[in-house]
């Protein structure tokens, strides 16, 4: 999608339905700037129902401080403006009242940016701003301060977060991958100490952002590729739905019958992916033009090495996740279901997936369908998509069941003599 395209004020609406829908605002929570080539500010208005916003309801505040519109800008709209005399790198400003970062802001601690590569390099450094009366000129100052002080995502005190970014589209992604975070931070807490990762390790993974493959043309495409475009973009789009990804992570791909597959660009947001945006990957090589997941190499090694294979999936989905970030086990023995579809599930270093996928290869089995990386990702494999799907699906309503039972009582997992009951029953031994 050519976001670029879209006015100011359907861009606000479409973030601002995206925020509320996802759970990340209340009705009358939160508020979306974009500032415009002529020095305009298009701003969300005050008092209006957030989950059903037009774009006649888009308030606009011109350089001379006039303003147009039928109702009132937001009440804070001030430290909206602060944040843009302050930057003029930033195009797009967001607050919002999300819970998992209200949470933090309420006994005013930093989320940690650094349980998984990725979210340093979305979010950048936080920092917080001491409170202030919401609307207030003092908030205002407190904002801007950080943001002149280079932070483009700041926490404030007992109230939420604002993030600055050059567009509202790149506002939301780091916005929405900090929330997840910390999230994932609250869980791995229920379950003990938390093993963030190390400069070095952050490091070695930003080194591995870009495939190094040749490109090639494909001659054409075909029905059953065409096929496999339009079920991945379906459950792409559904595993967001379901918060198994996020905008900024999330990788699916599909084999198809020659040995070639499909996967996930790197970097494109989950929600808005097309049929076309998808890789296809043929003989070491690359469709020209795009950049595949970084995991692609993963992928590759996986279905060379098991032809049974069909799908496999990378996710970072905040229950299961936890168990990735700290020495927890996780133990899908709960309910028979779980057990099928998961069975024995083991954890590899931090960076398999990228510095040793043929190692990492080697580790799925029948018996091992799926394995968690340390501060890494889930990877899931199946016999179809849907297969796939499936298992990555439990596996997060597990964790999430295991993480809820903490309040309640131990676990009691099923016995050695039902498990053998089960593969027996199921054919899994």
């Amino acid at each position: 999608m050519r976001f670029e395209l879209l006015h100011p004020a359907d861009r606000l609406v479409m973030m601002m339905d995206r925020i509320y829908y996802r759970g990340m605002t209340t009705t009358s929570g939160g508020n979306l700037s974009i500032r415009d080539e002529n020095g305009d500010v298009w701003i969300t208005p005050s008092g209006i129902d957030k989950g059903s916003l037009t774009r006649a309801d888009i308030m606009r505040i011109r350089p001379d401080g006039s303003i147009i519109g039928r109702h009132r800008p937001s009440v804070e709209y001030p430290f909206h403006l602060s944040v843009y005399a302050q930057r003029p790198d930033i195009g797009a400003v967001l607050h919002a009242h999300s819970p998992a970062l209200v949470a933090f802001s309420i006994v005013r601690k930093l989320p940690n940016v650094d349980l998984i590569p990725t979210v340093s390099l979305i979010c950048g450094k936080l920092s917080m701003a001491p409170y202030a009366l919401p609307g207030s000129k003092e908030l205002g100052d407190n904002i801007s301060a950080e943001f002149a002080k280079g932070y483009s995502t700041v926490l404030l005190e007992n109230h939420g977060v604002v993030i600055g970014s050059k567009d509202i589209f790149k506002a939301f992604m780091a916005f929405e991958t900090l929330e997840s975070s910390a999230s994932l931070e609250m869980n791995a807490g229920k379950l003990g100490k938390i093993k963030p990762l190390t400069e070095r390790k952050i490091d070695i993974s930003r080194q591995k952002n870009k495939v190094d493959m040749p490109d090639f043309t494909p001659e054409y495409h075909s029905s059953e590729e065409n096929e496999a475009r339009r079920d991945l973009i379906k459950l792409i789009r559904r595993s967001y739905d379901q918060f198994l990804f996020t905008s900024t992570q999330g990788t699916y791909s599909t084999c198809l019958s020659d040995g070639s597959f499909l996967i996930t660009p790197y970097g494109m947001d989950r929600k808005y992916l097309e049929i076309e945006d998808l890789v296809l990957i043929k003989d070491g090589q690359k469709e020209k033009g795009k950049n595949p997941s970084r995991s692609a190499a993963l992928h590759a090694e996986i279905y060379r090495k098991h032809p049974d294979v069909k799908s496999v999936l990378v996710a970072h989905p905040p229950n299961v996740m936890a168990f990735a970030v700290t020495d927890s086990p996780f133990d899908p023995r709960t309910i028979p279901e779980s057990y099928i579809l998961l069975r024995n599930m083991i954890k590899v270093p931090f960076g398999s997936t990228f510095m040793q996928p043929g190692m990492t290869a080697d580790q799925i089995s029948d018996k091992t369908p799926a394995l968690l990386c340390e501060n890494d990702c889930i990877i899931v494999t199946g016999k179809s998509l849907l297969n796939a799907f499936d298992r990555l699906e439990v596996a997060e309503f597990t964790a999430k069941s295991i993480l809820a039972s903490l309040g309640i009582g131990d676990i009691v997992h099923i016995g050695e003599k039902d498990v053998s009951d089960i593969d027996t029953a199921f054919g899994l031994d």
